[in-house]
């Protein structure tokens, strides 16, 4: 069964008409959003990290400073060229066109350590998102890092609100939150798969 919610034609329209539709390169909410991001990573280093829905790479770009190895996808070809124009410089990321969640990458034994779900989860219906949230958890080793950051504020063309996707992930098994970011235009939650049980990061580093 394929996952349905917003159609991919919306996001042909969008990337038709611009080649940063939601002004990603320029908007410092879009900037100052990206930074709390990658700040809000518990680990110093990441050995295999995957971003689905990277949209042009911006955040992309910033995550591939910590990552050994990176897979970004994105469904829409333009925005996919442009990531892979922004990304040229840097070996250890690969850029792929794949239809999350229905395609994902073949995972077998050596699963990611990061998956960051970056405004991605509002766009999918209840049947896409469960499998969206599935497939990371499997996807996901023991004491891996999830990163979720969505919009807040209603928006036509979503599916769901950013708030519904982050009440889902709290409630999902095999996932602890450890770092919860509130602003009135998003949240950011950060989640490690258990078991191992969660710790922090100054328990992670020994201080207690």
């Amino acid at each position: 069964m394929t996952s349905r919610g917003t159609p991919g034609e919306y996001f042909d329209d969008m990337y038709a008409r611009a080649e940063d539709p939601w002004s990603f390169a320029t908007r410092w909410y879009d900037q100052r959003k990206h930074e709390v991001t990658v700040a809000c990573l518990p680990r110093r280093r990441y050995r295999s990290a995957f971003e689905p829905g990277c949209s042009t790479g911006m955040l992309t770009r910033r995550l591939a400073q910590r990552c050994d190895r990176l897979l970004a996808v994105d469904l829409a070809a333009a925005p996919v060229a442009s990531a892979r124009r922004r990304l040229s410089d840097q070996p250890h990321v690969r850029v792929e066109r794949m239809r999350v969640p229905d395609e994902w990458p073949a995972v077998g034994t050596d699963r990611f350590d990061l998956i960051v779900l970056s405004e991605l989860g509002y766009y999918l219906d209840d049947a896409g998102l469960d499998r969206l949230v599935a497939r990371t958890v499997d996807s996901l080793e023991p004491g891996g890092t999830l990163v979720a950051v969505h919009w807040r504020p209603a928006v036509a063309e979503h599916a769901r609100g950013g708030d519904d996707v982050h009440r889902l992930l709290a409630g999902v098994d095999g996932l602890t939150r450890t770092v919860r970011h509130e602003e009135a235009d998003f949240l950011l939650d950060v989640f490690l798969r258990v078991p191992p049980p969660a710790r922090s990061v100054a328990q992670a580093d020994g201080l207690w």
